[in-house]
């Protein structure tokens, strides 16, 4: 397959467009879905005011010859849900491509909470001393995919000690443990601080409550750069109330854009950003250097970058 004989789909029209030039920069040629053997969907998902997984079906029904489709996100939880991911093409999206923004912000997160930062920049009046080093201490990861890996080589000159929680125990490079789900309690006891950077599967879904929330150290903090559905919003609420942990940065939450009035917006241990790690200004590079490289991959019929399996969903 020659590069330049490579057909390609962008769709929806009108969405993303700068997506365009990205698969004209891999020598493709841009047409409409039923002249295409692949396809470049634009549309994230819902938070646009579009139903894009429904949206994305009608149009593979329509076009069932399409070999390959690209999705623009890490997060496919949208598409998985609504039954889109199936075995008949290749299936491939955002992910890794955003982890280096996503694990600078995690970790900023987690020093500003350690640090106190929050309840520093409400302050009216000069206060007392407070706040806990990162240096040194220990810290745990929930997932092992790319925000794992580029968050552990920002810990890397803290000296921290470094768990990794995932699917299996394979090692990781730069973690000191790898854990399986199975023995995730072990994994919250004595942490300073605990990530959550993974996919949200089945398996994932109210990852942390009452129960986890209980086991993690009175002084620690709970980032979550992952999905807001991972957390149990109200349990968390109650842990965060009691001072049962130190406090919680959350980029996402439950519900998602947490409504005005909510209690976690009023909590002095809790820091919220609004799903901001990654930005559509920092998107447009990474994600247009993405699919450059896999549409060039496709023409000369090499593996393609982030593959999603349909069975785990992600």
């Amino acid at each position: 397959m020659s590069q330049t004989s490579v057909r390609v789909a962008v769709e929806p029209s009108g969405v993303r467009d700068w997506l365009r030039q990205a698969v004209l920069d891999a020598g493709a040629e841009i047409v409409p879905p039923e002249k295409a053997e692949a396809l470049v969907w634009t549309a994230a998902g819902p938070d646009e005011g579009r139903d894009g997984p429904a949206q994305l079906r009608r149009l593979l029904d329509q076009h069932q010859h399409l070999s390959w489709v690209q999705l623009p996100w890490a997060g496919v939880e949208e598409y998985a849900a609504a039954g889109v991911l199936d075995h008949d093409r290749r299936w491939t999206c955002g992910k890794g491509v955003y982890a280096d923004p996503v694990a600078e912000h995690a970790l900023a997160l987690a020093l500003a909470g350690l640090r106190e930062l929050a309840r520093f920049a409400r302050a009216r009046s000069w206060g007392d001393q407070a706040g806990i080093s990162l240096m040194g201490g220990a810290t745990t990861i929930f997932g092992g995919g790319g925000i794992a890996r580029s968050l552990i080589a920002l810990l890397q000159p803290f000296g921290c000690h470094i768990t990794v929680v995932r699917r299996g125990d394979a090692p990781i490079e730069g973690a000191d443990r790898v854990l399986p789900y199975e023995q995730r309690y072990e994994a919250l006891r004595g942490a300073d601080v605990v990530f959550l950077a993974l996919a949200l599967t089945p398996e994932t879904e109210q990852l942390i409550g009452e129960v986890e929330l209980e086991l993690m150290e009175p002084h620690a903090w709970l980032v979550n750069v992952g999905r807001g559905a991972q957390v149990v919003t109200a349990d968390l609420v109650t842990a965060l109330r009691g001072d049962v942990i130190g406090g919680a940065a959350l980029d996402v939450t439950d519900p998602e854009p947490l409504p005005d009035g909510h209690p976690l917006w009023d909590l002095p241990n809790c820091l919220v950003t609004p799903h901001t790690a990654n930005t559509e200004d920092m998107a447009k590079p990474l994600l247009g250097g993405r699919i450059t490289e896999n549409v060039r991959r496709y023409a000369a019929g090499e593996p393609l970058l982030g593959m999603v399996d349909p069975d785990a969903g992600y």
